[in-house]
C-alpha cells in the first residue's frame, strides 16, 4: 500500500573547516527524534579549488514507511530538479548549486551565506578575477521558490560560534523542515559541545531569515583614511605637505594610499620618490593617466620580495589576526608553521645587485644552493628560532635598495613611465593603455615572471603601434588577451592576429 509520501531532500555545500558534518548530523538527529528515517552521504571536495564538501539527507516519515510495510530507498546524491532545501555557506557556492540545477524555481528553498571566500580561479586571475557577487545573488533569487540570504560569516563571528549553527538557525526561520523551533534547539542541546555559543548563534540566524531580505546591491568600496594634517615625524609631514600643496584634490585620495603603502613598504624617501614619478607624469595635465599612474606606480613600487613576505609574516598584528581566526583560548598555545620554498632566483634577489648576479650565472656556487631549494621549509614563526629568522629577513629592508631585485624592478618602472612620457604628446590614448598594462605584472615566482614577460611583449607592441589611429584600441585588445591566460598563447596569437 503506498501512501504518496516522498522524502524530504536537503543538500549542504559547506568548506573545510566550516562544521558542514556537524550541520549534516544535527538535521539526522533533527529527523530521527521527530518522527523521520534519516540518511546522510557526503562527496568531499577540496574546499573552494574543486568546490565545497556536498553533504546529502534524506528525511522520511517513520509512520509513511510502517504503513508501506517496507523500508524507503532513499538517493545518495543529490539529483538536479530534485532537492527541497539548499544550503550553501558561501555565495559562490550558492551559484555552483544553481548552475548545477540542484535549485529550482517550483520547490527549493535556498538559504545561502552573503559573504565571499575567494575562490583559487579568482585569486590567480592576471586581472581582476573576482566574480560580479551582485549577478551571483541575482542568479539565485531567479533560480530559488524562496532565497534566505544574509552574511552569516559576520552573524556567527558576532555570536562567537561557527557559522554551521547560524545556518542551522537560518534553517528553522525559513521554515522549510517540518519541524518547531523547540525541536532545533533540542537537537543542539543533545550534542553537548558548545551548547551555549551554539544556540546564540541559531538564535540570531533564525531571527535574520525572518526578516526581509536587503536589496540586492553591489559591496560598497572601503574608505580611504584621509591624511592627518601634520606628523611628527619630519620626513612624513613633508610628504603630507606636498600632497596639499602639489596635486589636486581629486588625485589626493588615491595618492595618499599610495603614499601610507610606500611608507609601510620602505621608507619617507621611497615615498617621495613615488610622489616625483606622478607629479612627472600630471605635468601633462591628463587627469585620467595621473589617476592610473598613481594607482598602479604604488603597487609596482611595493612589489612582493621575499623582505616584504618576511615582514608580514613577524608583524604582531597578524598574530593577533590568526589568534582571532582561530580562536584561541586564554589557556591554549598557539603553534604557527610556515610553509616556505624560496627559489635560487628569490635568494640571489635578496643579495646585493653583484653578488646576486655573479651567483644566478655561476656554475658550480650555484648547482650547491640549489639543492637547498629543491624541497619547501616548515618555518615555526610561533618560535624564537623561527621568529628570530624572518624577522632578520625582514630587517634587509633598510638594505633593499642595493639588491639585485630593486635594480631590476626599477629600471623596468622607469622604462615604463619613460614610454609613457614618450607617448603623452602625441597619443594620450595609447599612453593610458600603457598606464593599464601593469596590471600583469603581480606575484611572485613563476606567476610573476609569466607576467612579467606578457608585460614586456605588450611595452613592445605598443612601441610598434606608435603612429596609428587604432593604437589605444589595438593595445586594449592585445591587453585583454594577456590577462585571459596568463601563459601568453592567447597574447600570442592576438599578437599574430594584429600584425605586431
Amino acid at each position: 500500500m503506498s501512501t504518496g509520501a516522498q522524502p524530504i531532500k536537503v543538500a549542504i555545500l559547506a568548506m573545510g573547516g566550516e562544521g558542514g558534518g556537524v550541520l549534516a548530523d544535527w538535521i539526522v538527529a533533527l529527523g530521527e527524534a521527530n518522527g523521520h528515517i534519516a540518511q546522510s552521504t557526503s562527496v568531499a571536495g577540496v574546499a573552494q579549488r574543486t568546490g565545497a564538501t556536498i553533504y546529502y539527507i534524506e528525511l522520511f516519515p517513520r509512520a509513511a514507511a510502517q504503513c508501506q510495510g517496507a523500508a524507503p530507498v532513499l538517493a545518495l546524491i543529490p539529483t538536479p530538479g530534485d532537492v527541497d532545501v539548499l544550503i550553501a555557506s558561501e555565495l559562490m557556492e550558492a551559484g555552483r548549486a544553481v548552475q548545477r540545477g540542484l535549485v529550482t524555481k517550483d520547490r527549493t528553498t535556498l538559504i545561502a551565506s552573503t559573504h565571499r571566500v575567494y575562490a583559487i580561479a579568482e585569486k590567480s586571475a592576471m586581472g581582476d578575477g573576482v566574480a560580479d557577487s551582485v549577478a551571483l545573488e541575482t542568479a539565485c533569487i531567479d533560480a530559488a521558490r524562496q532565497f534566505v540570504r544574509f552574511d552569516m560569516a559576520a552573524a556567527s563571528e558576532r555570536t562567537g560560534s561557527v557559522i554551521s549553527a547560524v545556518l542551522f538557525g537560518a534553517l528553522c526561520g525559513s521554515a522549510a523542515l517540518p519541524f518547531g523551533r523547540e525541536a532545533f534547539e533540542a537537537t543542539i542541546q543533545r550534542g553537548g559541545v558548545g551548547v551555549a555559543s551554539s544556540l546564540k548563534a541559531f538564535a540570531e540566524g533564525a531571527r535574520l531569515a525572518v526578516a526581509s531580505p536587503q536589496p540586492v546591491t553591489a559591496p560598497a568600496a572601503p574608505p580611504i583614511a584621509p591624511a592627518p594634517a601634520q606628523h611628527a615625524h619630519l620626513p612624513v609631514n613633508a610628504l603630507l605637505h606636498r600632497l596639499r600643496d602639489q596635486f589636486p584634490d581629486r588625485a589626493r585620495a588615491l595618492l595618499t594610499e599610495g603614499v601610507r603603502r610606500l611608507l609601510d613598504y620602505q621608507d619617507p624617501a621611497y615615498a617621495a620618490l613615488y610622489l616625483d614619478r606622478v607629479a612627472a607624469i600630471g605635468k601633462a595635465g591628463h587627469a585620467e593617466l595621473t589617476a592610473e599612474v598613481a594607482r598602479h606606480l604604488a603597487l609596482w613600487m611595493s612589489y612582493e620580495d621575499t623582505v616584504r613576505v618576511a615582514d608580514l609574516k613577524v608583524r604582531a598584528t597578524r598574530f593577533e589576526r590568526v589568534r582571532d581566526e582561530v580562536k584561541v583560548g586564554e589557556a591554549q598555545l598557539l603553534d604557527i608553521n610556515e610553509f616556505l620554498h624560496p627559489r635560487l632566483q628569490e635568494i640571489c634577489d635578496t643579495l646585493p645587485a653583484g653578488l646576486g648576479r655573479w651567483l644566478l650565472n655561476s656554475g658550480a656556487p650555484r648547482r650547491f644552493v640549489e639543492r637547498f631549494t629543491q624541497h619547501g621549509r616548515i618555518v615555526k614563526t610561533s618560535s624564537l628560532h623561527g621568529y628570530l629568522l624572518l624577522y632578520g629577513v625582514a630587517g634587509l629592508r633598510r638594505w633593499r635598495r642595493g639588491s639585485l631585485r630593486y635594480q631590476v624592478e626599477n629600471a623596468r618602472i622607469e622604462a615604463w613611465l619613460a614610454q609613457m612620457q614618450a607617448l603623452l604628446p602625441a597619443q594620450p590614448a595609447l599612453a593610458l593603455e600603457v598606464a593599464r598594462c601593469q596590471r600583469l605584472v603581480k606575484g611572485y615566482s613563476d606567476t610573476h615572471e609569466r607576467g612579467t614577460r606578457n608585460f614586456e611583449q605588450l611595452m613592445a607592441a605598443a612601441r610598434k603601434l606608435s603612429g596609428r589611429d587604432d593604437a589605444a584600441s589595438t593595445l586594449q585588445r592585445l591587453r585583454d588577451a594577456a590577462l585571459a591566460d596568463e601563459h601568453g598563447k592567447a597574447l600570442g596569437k592576438a599578437l599574430v592576429a594584429v600584425g605586431v
